[in-house]
């Protein structure tokens, strides 16, 4: 696919037209879902508009952002976002996680070492803030040594992750850890013993929270 044109007239009307609409960026104008996971060093929300990452940076000193969803060349709000890092002088990473699948083994060891050497204040992202978002905090604490509950308590009604829905994948990760782990250091489980096609054959979610999340929210 073609990268978004934010240069031209034209490309950039098409752009903006493309986040407000198509990737529902009009409904996070006034919803920020902001959270801070760790003051001065991880925060997360939905997928920012430039001005909200240009007021961010300014008021927590943001050195980094990771996106998790990925490069997406024709996406008009992932090429704003990255316009607008770029011009902040932002480290901007793509870290692609599923919303709906078990976590995969070597997208988490990715992102363990990318939290390694990241430039802190790091600002973690996906669409809507609420399961990759979650799933990606809840990683950075079991890594920085935090217990499983705190960890969980990342994926929330509070953020609008439905954990009935097919998204409760997510969940069930870190309850695996906590029912395996028993004080086996986290990237040794995941290395050694994590299944990721077990978890998926074990989890079972809602048929209504789906409809919800896919029918009516429309989550990605």
């Amino acid at each position: 696919m073609l990268s978004r044109d934010t240069t031209s007239p034209a490309g950039r009307r098409a752009t903006w037209a493309d986040s407000l609409l198509r990737d529902h960026a009009v409904l996070r104008t006034g919803w920020r879902n902001w959270g801070v996971v760790a003051p001065g060093r991880l925060y997360r929300s939905n997928h920012p508009q430039p001005w909200q990452l240009r007021q961010a940076a300014a008021r927590f000193g943001l050195r980094s952002v990771v996106n998790l969803r990925g490069h997406r060349a024709s996406c008009g709000s992932d090429a704003l976002s990255r316009e607008a890092a770029a011009a902040l002088g932002l480290h901007h990473y793509d870290a692609p996680f599923e919303s709906r699948g078990a976590p995969h083994k070597d997208r988490i060891l990715r992102l363990a070492e990318l939290f390694t050497h990241i430039e802190e204040p790091v600002l973690i992202h996906c669409k809507s803030g609420a399961d990759r978002t979650g799933l990606a905090a809840g990683l950075w604490l079991l890594l920085e040594g935090r217990p499983v509950a705190e960890a969980q308590a990342q994926l929330s009604l509070r953020w609008g992750h439905v954990a009935a829905s097919k998204t409760g994948i997510l969940d069930a990760f870190f309850r695996l850890y906590a029912a395996e782990g028993r004080g086996k250091p986290f990237l040794d489980w995941v290395r050694e013993d994590y299944d990721e096609a077990a978890l998926r054959r074990s989890f079972t979610s809602r048929p209504w929270a789906d409809r919800l999340v896919d029918g009516i929210l429309r989550r990605e």
